[in-house]
């Protein structure tokens, strides 16, 4: 399997320098945003926040005829934001003495970032950033509690309340060197990568970014290609860049290294060592968007961990348009897993680390798995609003690996800090979203979580509620409330009972 993926991956890769090869045949796409040369609305925002946090530039670097003019004639990009949170179990289990166990805690995020995007001169230009997120002393929790904080972990690194007893975090962001001639893209540096594998994930203070070089192809006006290759992963509370999927460090430190809340925990660095396995590996990722035919867009995805997974998934979306404007559109997301040598690896645990008791016997040596999802969707006209119904099954195998915030059951069942892609789970969702004023928007989400009950080591079934209101006071500050509620049935299983409600609240102000 090995051998395989790598070359599937050079036959992406050769397939895209191919395709450079004759880009002179190929249409330019379109840009995107509003180069600084020409005529700018002054009332006109640089960028905008979209509703998953990405940001969409709207306002770009111009082309330059000097070097030195790639920095006087570059865009400065700010930002400001706050991020509070609080998390309330209904049994708290807490032990100071451990620090183990679930707590009832507050804290706040005060920060932001400063992002430069130099001149294009001869098709080439950089990005450099820092960001920056402070806790305040008043609201935050002790230094032995840092183990107990969930949504707000992002906030602060835990590994350096460990070690040095500092709240925060300061680390560069986007810094990379860009070749764009409107066909081809090549950037080269620690950047963002959105796919259904890896995503920015920026909804706290700092963004998820990966570290290598990617490149994406128009090969037709409506087709584009990409792949990527990234040697290391920085998470939203890091400071420094680690490997890309083993847990824990080699000195056995679990925050020092990809300790992403879904990382497979069998899969760390002394089982690795133990395995004659290197702890240290690569991420490829590769895809191909098209929408060729009308009203369609299909997406075919190839991820691949040498020595440890590889990943496709097909995923495909049909708008059926219907009078006065409305539209229905159906989706469905095939995500196949299939073993590289992880599963020996990892030996009989699950994502927990913990033994995979319950679980079908072959899991115990590999990591073949599948999951379906599949949505359907009620399309408001002028995108006034949405009404969605989804549903999603994992294959009753091996859990689905994926520690990069690119969730495998995001947009169809999985609702806010929900995981639910263990082996043998079950979801159904229901959303619906509404602007109830051009400014205001509401997004109430309701997710029944079925588990299987023979895992004891994976949480017991539960039924969330999950709203967001977003407010647009300006095009420049944004308001943001999150409410979830979460019920969970232990039952007779004798899991624990995980139910809590949590708040989060967030301002962002862009310049």
């Amino acid at each position: 399997m090995k051998a395989y993926g790598i070359t599937l991956s050079a036959a992406m890769a050769a397939m895209l320098f191919a395709t450079v090869s004759s880009a002179a045949d190929i249409p330019p796409v379109e840009e995107t945003g509003t180069k600084v040369t020409e005529t700018v609305n002054p009332d006109q925002p640089k960028r905008k926040l979209n509703g998953d946090m990405t940001l969409e530039y709207k306002v770009l670097p111009a082309e330059v005829s000097t070097f030195g003019d790639m920095f006087s004639e570059g865009v400065v990009y700010g930002r400001i934001r706050t991020n509070l949170f609080n998390w309330s179990w209904d049994d708290e289990t807490w032990d100071d003495a451990t620090g183990k166990g679930q707590l009832n805690h507050s804290i706040m995020g005060i920060g932001g970032s400063v992002i430069f995007k130099s001149g294009v001169f001869n098709n080439i230009s950089f990005t450099a950033s820092y960001y920056g997120s402070m806790n305040p002393s008043f609201l935050r929790v002790d230094e032995n509690e840092v183990g107990g904080v969930k949504a707000g972990k992002d906030t602060f690194s835990r590994y350096k309340v460990l070690t040095d007893g500092d709240f925060g975090i300061y680390a560069p962001g986007e810094n990379y060197l860009e070749f764009n001639n409107g066909i081809v893209d090549i950037i080269a540096g620690r950047q963002l990568f959105e796919s259904v594998f890896t995503a920015s994930n920026d909804t706290k203070m700092i963004p998820n970014t990966f570290d290598g070089v990617s490149m994406s192809v128009n090969i037709t006006s409506d087709t584009k290609a990409r792949v990527a290759w990234f040697d290391t992963q920085k998470l939203r509370d890091h400071e420094e860049a680690h490997d890309v999927i083993t847990f824990n460090d080699e000195n056995g430190d679990k925050w020092n290294n990809n300790d992403d809340s879904a990382v497979h925990k069998g899969l760390s660095y002394a089982n690795f060592i133990a395995a004659g396995e290197d702890p240290d590996h690569d991420l490829i990722v590769a895809d191909v968007e098209t929408k060729a035919i009308k009203d369609l867009k299909f997406t075919l995805s190839y991820l691949q961990v040498p020595g440890v997974v590889q990943d496709i998934v097909a995923e495909a979306h049909y708008t059926i348009p219907l009078e006065n404007d409305w539209a229905i559109r159906p989706g469905f997301r095939y995500f196949i897993q299939s073993d590289d040598g992880g599963g020996a690896v990892a030996g009989y645990t699950n994502l927990t680390g913990k033994d995979a008791t319950g679980y079908d016997a072959g899991v115990a040596t590999s990591l073949d798995s599948s999951l379906f999802a599949a949505r359907i969707d009620l399309l408001m006209p002028d995108k006034k609003g949405m009404l969605r119904v989804g549903y999603s099954k994992v294959e009753d195998k091996a859990d689905i690996v994926a520690p990069w915030r690119g969730f495998p059951t995001g947009g169809y069942t999985r609702a806010m800090a929900q995981y639910n892609w263990y082996a043998n789970t079950e979801t159904i969702m229901v959303q619906a979203s509404y602007k109830i004023t051009p400014n205001f928007k509401a997004d109430l989400r309701y997710a029944i979580q079925d588990f299987d009950d023979n895992k004891p080591n994976v949480e017991a079934d539960s039924d969330v509620i999950h709203l967001d209101l977003i407010y647009d006071v300006t095009k420049q500050l944004q308001i943001k409330g999150r409410f979830g509620i979460v019920s969970s049935d232990p039952g007779t299983t004798g899991k624990a009972d995980t139910s809590y409600n949590e708040e989060r609240f967030e301002i962002n102000y862009l310049f």
